[in-house]
């Protein structure tokens, strides 16, 4: 990090078609807003920026839908946005939006220099237009009968049941999504970004200057290069967009994966119009995207294509993708209500911000899915931040206010040779050395944006801190041993003031409170000592007034989680998407009763794939290499169009172990892997809610 003068940090603009959820805090904006934390912390110079996109079609249905224009839509839920980022603690610099004057104008220059170079491929093409709404359609807006297995509601760039790539052309019997009629094919003029003509130039920077980028990260982007790259269009037919800044262009917008990116630019300008170049062109300047899965292309592919293609910019030098969090066991989605609102849960938890951080941290989704649970979140709440963290912070300000009048103690050598004495010293030497070790841990992770491990360890901190006060039991010697009490209190201060500053990138209303409570005037200069030499630091001045002992942290009442469980059982039934509110596959019947003694037989495992590549001449099954525990074995899984290779690598599976062994494609397969097959026919991974060791049996 020494090598860089700035840092440029950007979080993914979210879409302004509705409120946020936690799967976007916990994609994207959480992680960005605690590692920018961090970094201030270290005295970086850093630029935090974020922004509504607010340009493409799906905004002008929106708009249509709730009867409003497109610049009513997109304010209502910008305000709401901004809003609930602000009163959540999200530290943007700046908050922007893709409708401000500066970024039209920005987008519009960006395009023009990469149209001075003759770089774009002007085509005109036959495309779908829906007659009744006067609208070219979106390949995502076109529906009909997948070619390849025959769901009837296939997207025209996807088919969500078999994973197959399409195009509109493709499907049979297309319909448009918008007013349900079989659209036209009509002529049209676009430009298109030449992909295909970086594609060897992204091999180079990507798949062999950034194989230290995140697992999912770096598998997803390979795996496009390696399908090959395509050029893609960059314009679309519509009224509500940034115009294409030609003469004979009218009608015409700049296409919303190409304007958004290039709104982190604009927002940067708008923050900083006299400098704002040092933060994108200067190589000492480091960039860093932070996003979810679903944006990975455009973030890793399209835009460094772009702005490489621009010629004067610096490229990210990582792009810490996270995976997607689920909701008590389901997708969280926007169109069924499936969600937990991040405005209504400011609402329901007046005040309680924090513990919405700790638990999403807790459970982050940086390799592989995870899962949040009411339930889960009232544990971790009441066992961890209250029982652990509150509770030792308000022991130790209670005990000093017992026996030193609120007062810090003065720090004690503590001379003698009695075990009791000798006990106490090696108590804290112990402690001490622990504390170390975990601080520098904690930033060794912050560094590495393993941010859930690095919550861990600064949870150990208080963990430490009790188990020094349990194990020096000072309330025990205050009858006879003052010198002592008042050494092992000065130190338990010290460990509240170390947490106080742990605490900040994580939980910084938590951190406030510390602050309140030790009320010592040597937090700002504790504060860069400790994160720049990563060890503890004095917060406490002897003899020192403390301020007034608080409750950090309250438990959660079981009619707050009743309240949001309630909620979530009024969801509506999944529907297909493209299918229409109304329908509802139906689940598959139950196949025929068997006895408990076939069961019996069946020896289910839990494995780790620790290698796995595509079977040639194969479009369906993948060849995992997995470690059952004893050893490693080869299975066979026909899940390739539901997991890329990459994707498989580092989960965990669930596998019958005694299953006979099978020769496929003459290669033997020995085992199978459990899937859960949806209404929908996409196929998940059955995995432990928590990793185990390999080997481990499902009884």
């Amino acid at each position: 990090m020494s090598q860089f003068k700035r840092h440029t940090i950007t979080a993914a603009l979210p879409y302004a078609n509705g409120p946020l959820h936690i799967g976007h805090i916990a994609g994207a904006y959480l992680p960005a807003d605690t590692y920018v934390r961090y970094l201030r912390l270290r005295g970086e110079d850093v630029v935090f920026i974020c922004g509504s996109d607010e340009h493409g079609v799906a905004i002008t249905l929106g708009a249509k839908k709730e009867g409003v224009s497109p610049r009513v839509f997109v304010d209502k839920y910008h305000h709401l946005m901004k809003k609930a980022f602000e009163d959540f603690g999200i530290g943007f610099d700046i908050y922007s939006r893709t409708s401000n004057p500066v970024h039209y104008e920005t987008a519009q220059e960006f395009f023009k220099k990469i149209y001075d170079q003759n770089l774009f491929i002007e085509e005109t093409s036959d495309q779908y237009y829906d007659e009744q709404e006067g609208i070219f359609l979106a390949d995502r807006y076109i529906i009909g009968t997948c070619p390849n297995c025959g769901n009837p509601n296939a997207y025209g760039d996807q088919c969500e049941k078999c994973g197959t790539s399409l195009s509109p052309r493709q499907l049979i019997n297309p319909r448009s999504t918008v007013s349900g009629n079989t659209p036209v094919l009509k002529p049209t003029r676009h430009w298109y970004f030449p992909l295909d003509k970086f594609e060897n130039w992204l091999r180079e920077w990507l798949v062999e200057g950034h194989q230290d980028w995140k697992t999912n990260v770096y598998g997803q982007c390979k795996s496009w290069l390696d399908q090959g790259l395509q050029p893609r269009s960059i314009t679309r037919d519509l009224e509500w967009g940034i115009p294409v800044p030609l003469p004979d262009a009218k009608g015409k917008v700049l296409y919303v994966w190409f304007d958004a990116p290039i709104g982190y630019i604009s927002a940067t300008k708008e923050l900083k119009p006299n400098d704002w170049e040092k933060y994108w062109k200067d190589p000492e300047t480091r960039l860093i995207h932070f996003i979810g899965k679903d944006n990975i292309v455009f973030h890793c592919i399209i835009f460094p294509s772009m702005l490489k293609a621009a010629g004067d910019f610096i490229l990210p030098d990582n792009v810490p993708a996270n995976e997607f969090l689920n909701l008590e066991g389901e997708k969280l989605s926007t169109s069924r209500n499936h969600a937990v609102w991040l405005h209504e849960y400011l609402l329901d938890f007046p005040g309680r911000r924090d513990e919405l951080r700790y638990v999403l941290t807790s459970i982050s989704p940086e390799t592989k899915d995870a899962d949040f649970t009411w339930k889960d979140y009232q544990q971790k709440v009441d066992s961890e931040m209250v029982s652990i963290l509150g509770n030792f912070v308000n022991r130790v300000m209670v005990l000093t206010g017992k026996y030193f009048d609120g007062k810090v103690p003065a720090e004690q050598e503590l001379p003698g040779t009695d075990d009791r004495r000798k006990k106490i010293v090696a108590h804290y030497h112990q402690a001490h050395n622990d504390l170390n070790q975990a601080v520098k841990e904690m930033a060794a992770c912050l560094k590495d944006f393993r941010f859930r491990e690095a919550q861990f360890q600064m949870m150990n901190l208080a963990r430490i801190g009790n188990k020094f006060l349990a194990d020096t039991e000072p309330w025990k010697l205050a009858k006879e041993d003052m010198e002592a009490v008042a050494a092992i209190l000065n130190y338990a201060l010290t460990i509240v003031g170390n947490i106080g500053l742990a605490c900040e990138p994580f939980l910084p209303d938590g951190a406030a409170s510390i602050r309140r409570q030790l009320n010592s005037d040597l937090f700002d200069t504790a504060r860069k000592q400790f994160w720049q030499k990563e060890e503890l630091v004095h917060v406490v001045r002897q003899g020192a007034a403390l301020g007034t002992p608080e409750l950090m942290y309250k438990k959660v009442e079981d009619a707050d989680i009743e309240k949001q469980m309630e909620r979530l059982r009024k969801t509506p039934a999944v529907a297909p998407e493209g299918a229409g509110a109304a329908a509802v596959t139906a689940t598959k019947p139950l196949k025929p009763e068997i006895a408990f003694d076939d069961f019996a037989k069946l020896d289910i495992r839990i494995g780790e794939v620790v290698a796995a590549e595509k079977m040639e001449k194969s479009d369906k099954l993948l060849k995992l290499t997995v470690d059952d525990g004893l050893g490693r074995r080869t299975i066979l899984s026909g899940i390739a169009k539901h997991y890329s290779a990459e994707e498989m690598v580092g989960r965990q599976v669930t596998f019958i172990a005694n299953l006979a062994p099978r020769k496929m494609m003459g290669t033997e397969s020995q085992g199978m892997i459990l899937m859960a097959e949806d209404n929908d026919g996409k196929l998940r991974l059955i995995r432990p809610t928590e990793d185990v060791a390999p080997g481990s049996t499902v009884s």
